[in-house]
């Protein structure tokens, strides 16, 4: 068996390169969604968890995450899947604050530092992969 390739559970093992510019294609559609939203009148949460390029990578990650496992990248996956689903919480809780009246000021702001905070992993995460090393990886829960 060749060094790029890893067993994997029931499905056919996938050439670590083919792996990689999967990760990678994932980190340019978040990019993209992201770029929209900087370059048009979507906000950066929003284009993040709300538009097609963005949901077609956590799908292809949800897709091709068992491939990973065991490889290094698979701490790519889990970053980028992580990053879609923590975005999507806070925009839910952001809009919340927002429409309580009260939380107005709160709503927006947590709204604010989500979407920096996207972009942030967005960043790291692609930058990272680009260096060929691995995301930290919060240990297992007992």
């Amino acid at each position: 068996m060749s060094e790029d390739l890893q067993p994997r559970g029931p499905g056919p093992a996938m050439n670590l390169d083919n792996l990689r510019l999967i990760t990678h294609v994932v980190y340019g559609l978040h990019a993209f969604a992201l770029l929209t939203a900087i370059f048009g009148a979507a906000t950066i949460l929003a284009s993040f968890i709300g538009t097609l390029p963005s949901i077609a990578a956590v799908i292809l990650n949800y897709y091709k995450r068992a491939s990973a496992r065991g490889t290094w990248l698979e701490s790519h996956f889990r970053w980028q899947i992580r990053t879609f689903w923590f975005a999507l919480l806070w925009f839910v809780v952001g809009w919340a604050l927002i429409f309580t009246v009260i939380g107005f000021f709160i709503g927006l702001g947590v709204l604010i530092v989500a979407g920096l905070w996207v972009l942030y992993r967005v960043a790291r995460g692609w930058w990272t992969l680009g260096q060929g090393e691995t995301m930290p990886m919060p240990p297992p829960v007992v």
